[in-house]
């Protein structure tokens, strides 16, 4: 398997190639801008883009989605409840910022447990609503990308108008601490981690934490 992280765009938001080293398909997470330093990625693999997920549509996740549909015949994919951000600036955010950035065309919506194959590459959907109302987090053989659900010591923001503090815990409660410690996390922001380390230190995971926001420990 062949895997490129990539930090993009002025939030250096993590976007991540994911090729099968035999078939050379491959699909690619959150591209969020510099499409240029990610098709470099594409073709130094000399890799086929069979897909484009997101885990949501905040502008600095989906800024060079365009670009890399126009180049490929790839699909796109989210969870439906995030597709209002897809096509509206000022709920993706991107307006604030001064490059608005709308997605209008053909999407693949994703639900909760769907099994996504690309090449020998599998992904399982988890819905994880907190962060935005369709986060999601792909889960594969020992690894989870968790986007803006999961960091590093930390979780997504939820200061936003359509974010819960409380049902991103419980989405993490309920979706994300059942799994296995040696699953390593591929983040939308910062350092990867493993599950084991982010329920031992994390303080947003911690018991006492959890409890207080009715979210499974």
């Amino acid at each position: 398997m062949i895997l490129e992280t990539l930090a993009v765009g002025p939030f250096q938001a993590n976007c991540y190639v994911l090729g099968d080293s035999e078939s050379k398909q491959a699909l690619v997470i959150d591209p969020g801008a510099e499409f240029d330093k990610i098709w470099d990625k594409v073709t130094w693999h000399s890799l086929q883009v069979k897909k484009i997920f997101l885990t949501h549509a905040h502008g600095d996740h989906i800024g060079a989605v365009s670009e890399l549909l126009n180049r490929t015949a790839a699909e796109l994919l989210l969870h439906k409840d995030d597709h209002p951000l897809l096509v509206d600036p000022g709920k993706n955010g991107s307006a604030d910022y001064g490059y608005p950035i709308s997605i209008n065309g053909p999407v693949h919506f994703l639900g909760e447990g769907d099994l996504m194959e690309c090449g020998r590459i599998k992904l399982k959907v988890l819905h994880t609503p907190g962060h935005t109302p369709g986060g999601i987090c792909l889960l594969g053989d020992k690894l989870l990308f968790t986007g803006d659900t999961l960091f590093y010591g930390s979780i997504g923001r939820t200061d936003f108008s359509y974010s819960s503090l409380q049902q991103l815990l419980q989405s993490i409660g309920d979706k994300l601490l059942s799994l296995e410690n040696d699953i390593k996390i591929y983040p939308g922001h910062g350092p990867s981690s493993t599950l084991g380390w982010e329920k031992e230190y994390n303080p947003f995971l911690q018991p006492s934490f959890l409890y207080q926001y009715g979210a499974r420990t």
